[in-house]
């Protein structure tokens, strides 16, 4: 009777929730998620898989779980992916044990992916919070890329190409759900903080029968 009463009183008020962040690549999505986590408790990013190369200031299993190829499609195959996709001539997953285990624990998972693992994750749990986050212009946007100084004129010019496809889908992916604009950092926190902060107070959160709820 006392390890059950423990378990109890252990036990999260609710389950987490899945927060899904996408943007094209250089729209700023790290900075203004890092800003909100400073300001907001119970809210983490959740760290994915990707073969893409390591960049200097990137640490694995911090930033990414760096894996090659043969090792992604590996465990692709296992089933160890919640979702995955393709980018860039790069694979990105999330794996099902990071999601499971920090949403168990009450935490609100945030999941920097794309587009395409925004659908996957819609189909597949329709109580998640799927957040577009956009430039202000194209031209901000390959301003911000060639700033960054990491990129070929090839690899610019292809994410570019990328973002204008997806942002010509953010309709038909992101309806009843958010778009925000990246003009500034702190203005584009406050307006991400604001949605988590109202999403946490919706009442079908922890309904029996949401996927999310368990």
């Amino acid at each position: 009777m006392s390890v059950t009463q423990v378990s109890k009183s252990n036990a999260p008020a609710r389950k987490g929730r899945l927060i899904v962040i996408s943007g094209p690549s250089g729209v700023g999505k790290g900075t203004v998620v890092a800003a909100v986590m400073n300001n907001l408790k119970d809210l983490e990013l959740s760290v994915s898989a990707t073969t893409r190369t390591r960049r200097n200031h990137e640490v694995d299993e911090v930033d990414y779980h760096f894996l090659n190829r043969e090792l992604f499609e590996a465990e692709i195959r296992l089933g160890s992916f919640y979702e995955y996709a393709e980018y860039n001539k790069n694979l990105y997953g999330t794996l099902r044990k990071t999601v499971e285990n920090r949403l168990l624990c009450g935490i609100d998972l945030i999941l920097e992916i794309d587009i395409q693992g925004a659908r996957s994750v819609k189909r597949l749990d329709p109580t998640a919070v799927l957040i577009y986050m956009q430039p202000p212009s194209m031209q901000e946007l390959e301003r911000r890329l060639r700033d960054r100084k990491t990129e070929t004129e090839e690899t610019i010019q292809e994410r570019l190409r990328i973002a204008s496809e997806e942002m010509a889908a953010v309709s038909e992916v992101y309806d009843r759900h958010y778009l925000i604009t990246n003009n500034h950092v702190d203005s584009c926190a406050v307006d991400l903080e604001a949605i988590i902060r109202a999403e946490r107070s919706r009442l079908f959160t922890n309904r029996p029968n949401s996927p999310a709820a368990g």
